[in-house]
């Protein structure tokens, strides 16, 4: 199997580069709306397709909806990702929790905070919907992934398979994430293969695919 990961990656390494360097480009020039719409995406990710998210996200975008919608409104433009209901109120909480003076602050709170994962602590206790994977996968798509894996169930597989860890939790604490995590790390520096470049060699593994 390491073969074959490492083979992955040498046939996919400059597709994965050029991803990373579309996530650096909304870090260093997106607007806080553009941070936004990848916050509603990983919100609406859990046990749902990222494919099927995205284009949620598009159908919110066409009618304005993301961005003045309630609840209500976003709810009926999702039915294609699971648990609707909830995830609409997710992100319109968000979306009040972001917006000083009916305008959306997305960028400033988080360059306050000094390295990633204070910056994934500060999301996780405050924005509801919102655990260790989302914050993670959200930080790497707007530029800030270095150094935190986005520990889907993909990658929990792909672990097991590997020897990484024994079993796939069906639930995992916040104390659990951090750990495997730095197991995961620590694989990525035996085989050289940097850790935000990892997860999308399983991801291509599974799906055949390089997304978000």
């Amino acid at each position: 199997m390491l073969a074959t990961l490492k083979s992955i990656y040498c046939s996919i390494r400059r597709q994965i580069e050029s991803r990373l360097q579309d996530f650096e480009t909304i870090r260093e020039t997106g607007s806080d709306e553009d941070l936004f719409v990848e916050l509603a995406f990983c919100l609406l990710t859990p046990q749902s397709k990222a494919r099927t998210c995205w284009k949620a996200v598009e159908l919110l975008l066409a009618g304005d909806t993301l961005f003045h919608g309630c609840a209500d409104d976003i709810r009926d433009k999702i039915h294609i990702v699971r648990f609707k209901n909830k995830k609409s109120k997710y992100i319109t909480e968000a979306r009040d929790f972001f917006t000083r003076n009916e305008r959306l602050i997305v960028r400033s709170p988080l360059m306050a905070l000094r390295n990633v994962h204070q910056k994934r602590e500060w999301l996780v206790h405050r924005i509801k919907g919102m655990g260790y994977k989302e914050a993670s996968h959200f930080l790497r798509n707007i530029g800030f992934g270095d150094g935190i894996a986005i520990l889907d169930r993909h990658i929990l597989k792909n672990m097991k398979a590997l020897g990484i860890i024994n079993s796939i939790p069906g639930s995992i604490s916040a104390r659990q994430y951090i750990e495997t995590e730095a197991r995961l790390m620590s694989f990525s520096k035996d085989i050289a293969i940097p850790l935000n470049h990892l997860d999308f060699v399983f991801w291509f593994k599974e799906t055949g695919d390089i997304f978000k």
